[in-house]
Parts: structure tokens; C-alpha cells; sequence
């Protein structure tokens, strides 16, 4: 998979651009708010139909400008893809997807593959469960692109069953109540099945990770916690995490009537993540849990070369200055063969080759030199 071209209008600090990378390494250089990490948000906007800083749409149109504009072209084992988004500062946004109109992170999940690792992904392992679940439902949903469809109407239907609770609280309507039960039930079955497999899917890889990059010992282990459910694992099945999620619900219903919204199902769901049985949200170092998280990116990363038949475009946000030598040494041995963009603010920190673009607003600008 590969970018071959980016243009921008109006996003964020880049009032206008156009730039066409290289295939193998590009290292995007240039000081504090320069654009480099906005130019990185822009590719993986077009690549995923969200912000990987997960600001809303309306602050990535710039100053003065009425309406952002993306635009790139990609091409992967699935053939190329053109995508387009216009971001107003107020409304809805468009995007189409080789000219055509499409609407949600589906139509471009079955032929995008990307990967990004930001400073932020601390917040992986360090942060509350919904950093892990969304790093789990993003994966998913580029694994079997079907995925992205079914979160959004568990979340159409967690939005439906929340404004039957805040406007009628105890007084809702138990038959109308019921349907929406149903309906969480079902759905939320298969969201949650969809996350354990692909937590199941990386583990492997991230246990290698951890020790390449300098962890203390194997056993990386995870565990998924069904809010109301307790332990849900990769080998069950949909139907068995239905009708458990289905007596979750039930059981939680007065409570629910009560605080006039739905306490459990995917939305509230936790996952544990473990290195040596020690808890690394809260018993690992820094260090140790940024080698994790960096970890799960690129066992997501092997995963979806393997699936897809081609490498992801791979995104580093200035991934070097957080680690040390050593574990900077073993993220370059690391580095897939594919299209990867890393960002650093300091060319010293990145012991790596590829071709140097300098980055200002508005402006990428290729560097002669080492």
C-alpha cells in the first residue's frame, strides 16, 4: 500500500498543498508547528475518515478558511483508490471515494490499509479503557471492513436506547425498552467478538515486540472484560456472548432507569493488558509501556501485510525522541520495507535513511544531503 500523491486546502496550518512522497522512507523535518504532524493527520484522515489526534472535524479547518479539503490517492493489492473529504466549519462533511459519494469508513477500510503511532499511544496502555477499545474496534475494522459498519449501528442503537432513558426514565416504555435490549444485545455481541479476535490476532506479535525492542522477559498476555459480563474470550462464540450480554443488559435494567443511560455493553468494556502477570497500566515504567503500545502498532502492522497481501502505509509522529538508543536501534531494524512517513523535530534522533523533506506551512520541500 502507498500514497503516491497529497493535496490540501485550508487544513489546519497548511493553507495550501501538494506533494508527492517517496515509496520507501520519508522523514518529514521541521520545528514546532511547522505542519509536520498535521500533514501525517491528513493521510491517516484519508486513510481512516477520523482524526488520529481525535479532534473534531471542525478544528482541522484552518484559520480564515471556510471548509477544509483533503485529497489523495492510494494504491494496494485491492487496486487504486482516489478518496476526497470536504470538511465545512459548519455541517456535515462530504467525501467521495473515486469520484463517487460515499458515507461512512467502510467504503475505504476494504481497500486502506494504515497503521500510525503517535506520542499519545502511551495512552494505549497508560489510559482508560477507551484508548484499548478503540485501538481494538480501528483494527477490526481493517480486518473485515464489515466491522466499521457493525460499531456504527451498535453506537446508532447504544444513541437510540439513551434518549429513551433521559427523556422518560422510569417511565419509558417497557415494550419499547425491549426492542432497543434486543437490539444492544445483538449488536453488541458482535462488536465485542470482533475486538477479542483481533486482540487475539496481535498478541503473538506483540510479545515478539517486546522482546526487540528491550522488554524484560516474554509473557505478554491480554485479557477482555465485558462490562456486566466479566471475561470474554477469542475462542467464544457470538451467540454465547449474546445471550450473555443479552442477561447483562436485562439484570442492569433498574440501574439503567435509574441513571437514565445504558451501564453496560461495548462501550463500557475494559482491556487488561500484561506483561509478567504485572498490570502495565499500573505496575510497568514508561519505558515499558510505550514499548508495548509501539508494540501493538506494529504487530497491527505485520498482521495487515499478511491479510492484505501488501504492507500499510505506516505513520511515526516523532516516535524517536520518546525512546532510547537502544530501543531506537531496534525500532530501525524493525522498520518494514513498505511506505513509511516518520516526522522528527530533530534529524539526530532518527538513525535511519529514506529521503528528507523539510516541512513549513504550506510547504514540503525535499532536502539534499544526508
Amino acid at each position: 500500500m502507498r500514497l503516491h500523491w497529497l493535496e490540501l486546502r485550508g487544513f489546519r496550518c497548511h493553507e495550501a498543498l501538494a506533494w508527492q512522497p517517496d515509496a520507501g522512507l520519508n522523514l518529514l523535518l521541521g520545528g514546532n508547528g511547522t505542519g509536520k504532524t498535521s500533514i501525517l493527520e491528513a493521510i491517516g484522515y484519508l486513510a481512516t475518515l477520523a482524526s488520529f489526534r481525535r479532534s473534531p472535524d471542525a478544528a482541522l479547518v484552518g484559520e480564515g478558511a471556510g471548509a477544509a479539503l483533503l485529497r489523495g490517492e492510494f494504491s494496494g493489492a485491492a487496486g487504486t483508490i482516489r478518496v476526497e473529504v470536504e470538511i465545512p466549519r459548519e455541517g456535515r462533511r462530504r467525501v467521495q471515494v473515486d469520484g463517487k459519494r460515499a458515507m461512512g469508513r467502510a467504503a475505504v477500510a476494504a481497500r486502506v490499509a494504515l497503521v500510525a503511532f503517535l506520542p499519545d499511544d502511551l495512552g494505549l496502555v497508560k489510559r482508560g479503557p477507551a484508548f484499548r477499545r478503540e485501538f481494538a474496534d480501528d483494527l477490526a475494522a481493517q480486518l473485515w471492513p464489515a466491522a466499521a459498519t457493525e460499531h456504527q449501528e451498535y453506537e446508532r442503537a447504544l444513541r437510540q436506547r439513551n434518549a429513551l432513558l433521559r427523556r422518560d426514565g422510569r417511565r419509558a416504555d417497557a415494550t419499547t425498552l425491549g426492542v432497543w435490549d434486543d437490539r444492544l444485545a445483538a449488536l453488541g455481541a458482535v462488536v465485542q467478538q470482533r475486538r477479542v479476535r483481533a486482540l487475539g490476532e496481535v498478541a503473538g506479535g506483540v510479545a515478539a515486540l517486546w522482546d526487540l525492542l528491550g522488554g524484560r522477559g516474554t509473557g505478554f498476555s491480554w485479557q477482555y472484560h465485558g462490562a456486566g459480563l466479566g471475561r470474554v474470550t477469542a475462542d467464544e462464540a457470538a451467540g454465547a456472548i449474546r445471550e450473555r450480554l443479552s442477561a447483562a443488559v436485562a439484570a442492569a435494567r433498574d440501574e439503567d432507569l435509574e441513571r437514565r443511560t445504558t451501564t453496560v455493553g461495548p462501550h463500557r468494556d475494559e482491556i487488561a493488558l500484561f506483561a509478567q502477570g504485572r498490570d502495565l497500566r499500573t505496575r510497568a515504567s514508561q519505558g515499558e509501556q510505550r514499548t508495548v503500545a509501539l508494540g501493538l502498532r506494529l504487530a497491527a502492522f505485520d498482521l495487515l501485510t499478511e491479510r492484505r497481501g501488501s504492507a500499510p502505509v505506516l505513520l511515526l509522529d516523532d516516535v524517536f525522541s520518546e525512546l532510547d538508543g537502544p530501543r531506537r536501534e531496534g525500532l530501525v531494524a524493525r522498520l518494514p520495507a513498505g511506505q513509511v512517513f516518520l516526522s522528527s523535530t530533530h534529524p539526530e534522533d532518527v538513525p535511519a535513511g529514506g529521503l528528507r523533506w523539510a516541512v513549513a506551512p504550506g510547504r514540503v520541500e525535499r532536502m539534499e544531503g544526508p
